[in-house]
């Protein structure tokens, strides 16, 4: 980068906002001004893949430039290791780092905020000086122990339910107001910097405050939809047509919500002569579906409103403008780098991955996925050299299964094992097709440039972009390690507390997760 190019960075991620429902994106309704604005000044991106669809595998690959399976962080293995992250690696070059989020996996006992000068997660259940401490230990402990790792994915359900209940619910106040503020806070205290914030009024459940509920909802009562997606995904709750209407207006209440705390820290950055300074990366880490194929939230399935999510980025090398080419989330790990001129792939610890700066994978350079000339490339460069796929990953959603088990139990539903519900899945998808391939059930392949919504399953057509795209699904698979078959079942039991030492179940019952 040039020297007058700006040396900060904003990172903001959306959390579960799909881009039909923004501006910018085409949205009927007006839930985005402020972004709306932004993306007059920024480049738009149409076609960014998300790694997941879900937080933390997302968010451990825009902070590692790896792949989920590469970084290993998932439901079956709840914490970051072995990796070097983005916020260490800028810290070690003298930049200040800080992280705000209210999201239950964006904190110490995941690492996803190792390397951050300071971070606050706002989680009122764990706070984050418990879980930089002991608890973190503990949780450390639990996972390392393979009968204790799924009563930890439970307490990180439970507690991801209690905090979405005190830090969304109907009398508390949104968390976005705060981070907002502690990021102004950080900002004006420092002077070369990289802010990360993460941003969860879009997540489930919905209680919009009161002015953007009577704009976007008016007459809706939060308390009386459905609020939890495993009662309709397991079959145990109906939604119907008006329902859902409510619950997509008070998604978007949420949302305008989200816009506006962003419209009052970019003015902020503005007024205290910041902008100019500053590369801004805005996206999503995943979307959510409304009755979509009969799913509900974010888990289960990679349809594109999960997986083709927003990604607006302002810099000078960037015009502003609308791009329809293939970007990868992951590829905001480099350019990161790039904005700020940092190489990277210094491991923090002896034995770490660290991967270093890759323009062919930065937004800002003019060889931007030439994959075709990289000397040494990672396995999506490899399956793609001419960099037109993006690849998805989703390993089996342990948490998610648990609770929708016991939401079907309770109606007196049998799950059937081969369903989606217990599948881990894979996906190549380039602007025109995608190939799905699922390991329980027959895989799944779009023309997404005839059918955007995704209804007719052609998997098995003989036409060119179907086995291109499936051609290198497979490519993919053999480089990062095979297809994910043969998962395991992993019933969480209260059986397995016996085995925590008196230290682990002390913290946790002063949580509330044992009596």
């Amino acid at each position: 980068m040039s020297s007058d190019a700006p040396g900060n960075v904003l990172f903001v991620v959306m959390d579960t906002v799909r881009a039909d429902h923004l501006t910018p994106y085409g949205y009927d309704r007006p839930t985005t001004p402020g972004l709306a604005d932004f993306a007059a000044e920024a480049t738009v991106f149409e076609e960014a893949v998300a790694p997941a669809p879900w937080t933390l595998p997302v968010h451990a690959s825009l902070f590692t430039g790896l792949y989920p399976s590469q970084h290993g962080a998932d439901q079956e293995n709840p914490y970051l290791e072995g990796a070097t992250t983005l916020a260490e690696t800028l810290s070690a070059a003298g930049y200040d780092t800080a992280c705000y989020s209210s999201n239950a996996w964006i904190t110490p006992y995941t690492h996803l905020t190792d390397g951050f000068d300071d971070q606050d997660n706002f989680f009122e259940v764990m706070p984050g000086d418990l879980l930089s401490g002991p608890l973190a230990r503990a949780w450390k402990t639990m996972n390392d122990n393979d009968r204790l790792r799924t009563l930890a994915d439970k307490l990180v359900s439970l507690g991801n339910v209690a905090h979405e209940y005190f830090a969304g619910g109907e009398s508390a106040d949104s968390k976005t107001p705060a981070v907002i503020d502690r990021t102004q806070e950080f900002v004006a205290d420092s002077e070369d910097w990289f802010a990360f914030i993460n941003l969860m009024d879009a997540h489930l459940p919905y209680h919009p405050p009161d002015e953007f509920a009577e704009k976007f909802a008016p007459g809706v009562d939060p308390t009386e939809l459905c609020q939890n997606s495993k009662e309709y995904n397991s079959g145990a709750r109906n939604i119907d047509d008006d329902e859902w209407t409510d619950i997509r207006g008070l998604y978007d209440a949420e949302i305008a919500h989200i816009d506006a705390q962003l419209t009052r820290l970019f003015d902020w950055l503005k007024a205290e002569g910041e902008w100019a300074d500053t590369t801004v990366i805005v996206c999503a880490d995943h979307g959510e579906l409304h009755g979509e194929h009969d799913l509900y939230g974010h888990e289960f399935c990679l349809y594109d409103p999960l997986v083709n999510v927003p990604l607006m980025v302002k810099h000078p090398q960037l015009d502003a403008d609308r791009r329809t080419d293939t970007v990868e989330l992951l590829d905001c790990y480099h350019t990161v780098l790039d904005a700020l001129d940092v190489e990277g792939g210094d491991p923090a610890a002896p034995g770490e991955t660290a991967v270093g700066r890759d323009p062919t994978r930065s937004l800002l350079a003019d060889d931007y996925r030439a994959f075709d000339g990289v000397a040494d490339p990672d396995p999506g460069q490899a399956a793609a050299p001419d960099g037109a796929y993006g690849f998805v990953e989703y390993s089996r959603p342990v948490v998610e299964l648990k609770q929708l088990e016991e939401k079907a139990s309770a109606a007196g539903i049998d799950l059937p094992e081969d369903s989606r519900f217990y599948s881990r899945m894979r996906a190549a998808r380039r602007p025109d097709a995608k190939y799905v391939r699922i390991d329980r059930i027959d895989d799944e392949a779009y023309r997404l440039d005839a059918d955007p919504d995704e209804t007719t399953n052609v998997a098995g057509d003989d036409g060119d972009a179907i086995t291109a795209t499936e051609s290198v699904l497979a490519d993919f698979e053999t480089r990062v390690g095979g297809a994910w078959t043969g998962a395991a079942a992993a019933d969480v039991t209260d059986d397995a507390v016996a085995d925590m030492d008196d230290e682990a179940q002390e913290r946790l019952r002063n949580l509330g997760y044992l009596e």
